[in-house]
């Protein structure tokens, strides 16, 4: 008897990863990942990101291949398919639905301009009160630009799309988006719950331009005869999800409901959060999106909180400061030295403007180094504090807007690897960390699962997830970690002063 398989793309922009997951135990059957190496990002100026979509559906096929060679899983083994994918780029495809320019991607920053000049033309009471957020460097201020400096091809789109749009058009030869995709697009109105029709309007688009809505969890179209055969997978296999990889991060981790938290910390650091009404940051230093489960009748918001200088801080200490050393033996060098690494602060910002500074670019410091008393595991720690500050110090800005926050998923990966990092976070917040073993197209493939009926609901999704460890406060010590975060704060604010 064969087995059913759900099946979960994740199109990021270093790679596209392919999952097959046992339907009935909830199991990753077999995954992979092309390119093995980074995928090639164009950059024809300063600030500019762009990367081929057809390179996506290439490296899609090539990750679907391994894994059903790999497992012996015939097209007609597969239930459903879920799709997540890199947020806030833009496709663009004609009538024959053949894509018109490359995909200007999530961290181009080209648009910013045109971003910023309609939240100052529309005023910050009409963007935040119906956007949640300004217009900013997102995919609406993408084609604005394409409109203002390739008026021809412009004239041409027959639709503007995100990434996951463009790999499920591929797989069925529709186009459609989702709420959540247009709301990161800063497409959706949250006030009037439709289409933002008066940014539409402001940039000069017509509503023609956006895909037809359908629901995250439905079936959205099904696989096409021509990607049957070009695939190997069974035509009329239902496309049945698909979410950004934010919003897909925190269905991975089983995060759905009001005050739950999911966390990465990759080479950056994200906390997103769900939040059960309408809200916003006056000041725009975190996002607001629809959650994959937000709908017309239930408010479901993530708020997302990006820091840029998380993981590249690590990786610099490592690099740098202890180049002979283990991660794990890192990790364990620094908790040689007491909480608040002996009065050695960190302020991690180094990798660019940060959102949460109100784009401010103030760089990374070391501050209170003595050189009689320090040494590399003083630093080693303070950065690993500094990044867990810069975490609690945007979970403020989000408990501000009312988020309760008490409990953080997060992935068993990256700076989650480390004690030391866990242990300070959840002090520091006061949140119990639940650490489990899932990732973005694993849980695509579960979403599919709860797309088509397969599974009643998330709980039942992700009964399999498997937790690997549970962190909570240190109580007993708190008040030290709490005393090295208020000289962090204080650092930073005397920083921002200037």
């Amino acid at each position: 008897m064969s087995r059913r398989y759900l099946l979960g793309f994740d199109v990021g922009s270093s790679s596209v990863k392919a999952s097959l997951v046992d339907a009935e135990t909830g199991v990753v059957a077999a995954d992979a990942h092309y390119p093995e190496k980074e995928a090639p990002i164009t950059a024809v100026k300063a600030g500019w990101a762009e990367q081929d979509p057809e390179m996506w559906w290439t490296n899609a096929k090539r990750s679907l291949k391994d894994i059903m060679a790999r497992t012996g899983a015939k097209g007609e083994d597969i239930a459903a398919i879920g799709i997540s994918y890199q947020m806030h780029g833009l496709v663009l495809v004609d009538k024959d639905l053949k894509v018109l320019r490359p995909s200007i991607i999530w961290c181009d920053s080209r648009a910013v301009p045109y971003g910023e000049k309609a939240f100052k033309d529309l005023g910050a009471d009409k963007c935040l009160g119906h956007l949640l957020n300004s217009p900013g460097n997102f995919t609406l201020a993408k084609l604005a630009w394409v409109k203002e400096n390739e008026p021809e091809l412009f004239g041409r789109i027959y639709k503007a799309m995100l990434p996951g749009d463009y790999l499920a058009m591929k797989l069925s030869g529709k186009v459609n988006t989702t709420i959540s995709g247009l709301s990161e697009g800063i497409a959706w109105d949250f006030k009037e719950k439709k289409t933002a029709k008066f940014l539409l309007d402001y940039f000069g688009f017509s509503e023609d331009i956006v895909p037809d809505i359908v629901p995250t969890f439905s079936i959205q179209s099904a696989v096409s005869a021509a990607a049957a055969a070009e695939l190997g997978l069974k035509e009329g296999t239902p496309v049945a999800y698909r979410a950004g990889d934010q919003p897909n991060n925190a269905l991975s981790l089983n995060v759905f409901n009001p005050g739950e938290i999911a966390s990465t910390a990759g080479t950056s650091g994200v906390v997103y959060g769900v939040l059960g009404e309408v809200n916003y940051d006056p000041k725009s230093r975190v996002n607001t999106f629809a959650h994959v489960n937000y709908t017309t009748d239930v408010d479901r918001l993530g708020v997302l909180l990006c820091i840029n200088g998380t993981g590249i801080l690590n990786a610099w200490v490592h690099r740098n400061i202890v180049p002979d050393m283990s991660y794990p033996e890192m990790n364990d060098f620094a908790a040689t030295v007491p909480i608040g690494a002996d009065g050695v602060t960190i302020i991690p910002f180094g990798n660019g403007a940060e959102r949460v500074l109100e784009n401010r670019e103030v760089n990374c410091a070391i501050h209170g180094v003595n050189f009689n008393n320090h040494n590399s595991a003083h630093i080693v720690r303070a950065a690993q504090e500094g990044i867990v500050f810069s975490f609690c110090y945007g979970m403020e800005i989000m408990e501000k807007m009312g988020m309760d926050i008490h409990k953080i998923h997060a992935g068993h990966a990256n700076m989650f690897l480390s004690p030391l990092f866990c242990n300070t976070l959840a002090s520091v917040s006061g949140a119990t960390i639940e650490l489990y073993d899932t990732d973005g197209a694993a849980g695509a493939a579960k979403g599919a699962g709860i797309g088509c009926g397969l599974y009643k609901d998330h709980d039942e999704a992700f009964a399999s997830l498997k937790q690997l460890g549970v962190i909570t406060p240190d109580e007993a010590n708190r008040e030290q970690y709490l005393e090295a975060y208020n000289r962090w704060k204080d650092i930073l604010a005397k920083t921002l002063e200037k």
